[in-house]
């Protein structure tokens, strides 16, 4: 208990570092700032029914939710882990019903109820499902951060996020142009930077999320990479270290000194570029005493409702459109994976949960 309650500290005063920054990060736009300074007081409530659920149900209720709402991609990237855990792709859709728009507004006012501020939006390609994002900005209490691949951003979306500043964009890159459109498809870099633009133009508060590589972390933890990003009009920075679902990609993945580095090197970017805020999965989990998944920091819905432990470890005990967002986090199999160690536990880097595979499956039961 004592544990938990250090981590919610942690995570609660992270979360209020966080708004802080962002207020910071948009001072000088007058609607982004009384946006997050709304926001700021939404979250001190959300902390105390956080607490609430704790003290009176035995429940920790995770600050963070993670919905993959989309099994169509408009891109095949490489080494894509949706793909290859098979949430993603045309010919999963024929074997999955996914959640419609409805189910998954009820899914998101559950959650804010609940106290939970952060919904990131995942897919496939988040902005296909134009539906959900609607329903998603009617729950004016949490914050959704959309990842999307940033090539089907247009005019009429520019005009829609504008209206509705509680859905945030974070473009995906690789890095530099070479490396982006290796992975994600040729002229694929040329389409994100002009959707950056286009973001800029219009004054909004939109991040960038990058595939940390062997091959790019140089690049994409150098000042100067950073400082064009911060020239393009980018507040946030999602770090994501690769995670090899397919074998030969293997050798993209940080080895002991690729993660020392890229610790070192984020480091100085926090101190050499306070207006911009710098975010590292599954980095930052270290200083919050090992890995956030399965309700420690966050779960993981996927696009047909199950509740699994995070992305990247696609097993399940529970469907939230059948029990509720509130007995999805009671699973037994969530409570297993916790008390193994492998979440909470000491935390190298890398995902803990994708590479004990085995003995995670090894846990999935059926009641």
């Amino acid at each position: 208990m004592d544990n938990q309650l250090s981590l919610d500290t942690y995570l609660n005063n992270g979360m209020k570092n966080l708004m802080s920054n962002a207020y910071k990060a948009v001072f000088n736009n007058p609607k982004e700032s009384l946006f997050v300074f709304r926001m700021q007081t939404v979250f001190g409530r959300s902390e105390k029914k956080r607490k609430s659920y704790s003290e009176k149900e035995n429940l920790h209720i995770p600050p963070f939710l993670i919905s993959s709402i989309a099994i169509d991609c408009n891109l095949s990237c490489k080494g894509c882990y949706t793909r290859t855990n098979k949430v993603c792709g045309t010919a999963e859709k024929d074997k999955r019903e996914e959640l419609t728009a409805d189910q998954w507004k009820k899914i998101f006012l559950e959650a804010a109820q609940m106290g939970i501020n952060f919904n990131l939006l995942a897919g496939g390609e988040p902005l296909l499902r134009k539906d959900i994002l609607e329903a998603a900005s009617e729950v004016e209490d949490m914050i959704f951060p959309i990842f999307t691949n940033g090539t089907v951003i247009t005019g009429s979306y520019i005009n829609f996020f504008s209206q509705h500043l509680n859905l945030i964009p974070v473009l995906s890159l690789e890095g530099c142009k070479e490396n982006t459109d290796n992975r994600r498809g040729q002229g694929v870099f040329n389409r994100v930077i002009h959707s950056m633009e286009l973001l800029k133009e219009k004054g909004l508060f939109y991040g960038t999320s990058i595939t940390v590589t062997s091959e790019n972390l140089d690049t994409v933890t150098s000042l100067y990479y950073v400082n064009l990003l911060k020239d393009l009009g980018c507040k946030i920075i999602f770090y994501i270290e690769y995670v090899p679902t397919d074998p030969d990609t293997i050798h993209l993945a940080l080895d002991e000194d690729g993660i020392a580095k890229m610790e070192t090197n984020l480091e100085k970017l926090r101190i050499s570029c306070n207006d911009v805020i710098f975010l590292s999965f599954p980095g930052d989990e270290k200083a919050m005493g090992g890995c956030l998944a399965a309700g420690r920091g966050f779960l993981h819905i996927s696009p047909d409702g199950r509740a699994e432990a995070c992305p990247f470890s696609p097993y399940s005990d529970r469907n939230v459109v059948q029990t509720g967002l509130k007995e999805a986090l009671r699973s037994p199999f969530f409570a297993k994976l916790r008390d193994s160690g492998l979440v909470g536990g000491e935390h190298t880097g890398g995902c803990t949960l994708f590479e004990n595979e085995e003995q995670v499956r090894g846990m999935l039961s059926v009641e």
